[in-house]
């Protein structure tokens, strides 16, 4: 109980510092609306088990010593947060929606509510170093000697995606604030646009940096 109850400290740490996930979460609420948000929160919960799957087939181990293979992934996500963050850049900075962001017009826009559930699935995806963080903290709280292991990784790969929804759902209540104060204020749409995206290629950019190809 004491390692479960350390697991998840330490994911509640990972989740409450800002990346990217986090962004495009608190900018979506703003400017979409919450419900369109949760579809990101959707999607990032459905990378976090892609990159759990992974790291229980040994794929993490084996980007792990090939650095070449790795510094490709990690290059190729930050081209694609620093196309997401120059997109954010460019859009039209007046919100004239943002008074009502939850009405019921834009929940029955299915097809945009997917749209923004594969741009969180991508964005977490694309981050390699997400792939790494399950295959370092997962093996460190598995225990052979406590039953299957591949039960200890699907339990443990559970509590690390429904906590992250979790965290992700409460990100979208406060950019859904954030979203009713800027249907007041020109000025905070304006910053919105510049603080979001320049965050998102500010991200993009240490990512390639961080590898040997930059």
């Amino acid at each position: 109980m004491s390692n479960l109850v350390f697991f998840v400290a330490a994911l509640a740490a990972v989740y409450v510092v800002p990346g990217a996930d986090m962004i495009l979460v608190l900018r979506t609420a703003a400017v979409d609306g919450r419900a369109a948000a949760l579809g990101v929160a959707i999607g990032l919960g459905l990378a976090r088990a892609v990159h759990v799957t992974l790291a229980a087939v040994g794929l993490a181990a084996l980007l792990a010593v090939s650095p070449l293979a790795f510094d490709l992934l990690c290059l190729m996500g930050a081209i694609y947060l620093v196309w997401l963050g120059v997109s954010i850049w460019r859009e039209n900075p007046m919100l004239p929606n943002l008074a009502a962001p939850d009405a019921p017009v834009a929940l029955t826009k299915r097809a945009s509510l997917f749209m923004k559930a594969r741009q969180g699935f991508v964005t977490n995806l694309a981050n390699p170093k997400a792939l790494l963080f399950c295959s370092v903290l997962l093996p460190q709280f598995i225990d052979a000697d406590r039953g299957s292991v591949g039960g200890q990784f699907f339990l443990l790969g559970s509590i690390l995606v429904l906590l992250g929804l979790a965290f992700d759902g409460a990100y979208a209540l406060a950019g859904g604030v954030l979203g009713r104060v800027m249907a007041h204020s020109r000025a905070f749409q304006l910053g919105q646009r510049w603080v979001f995206s320049g965050l998102l290629i500010g991200f993009g950019l240490e990512l390639a940096l961080s590898t040997q190809l930059v």
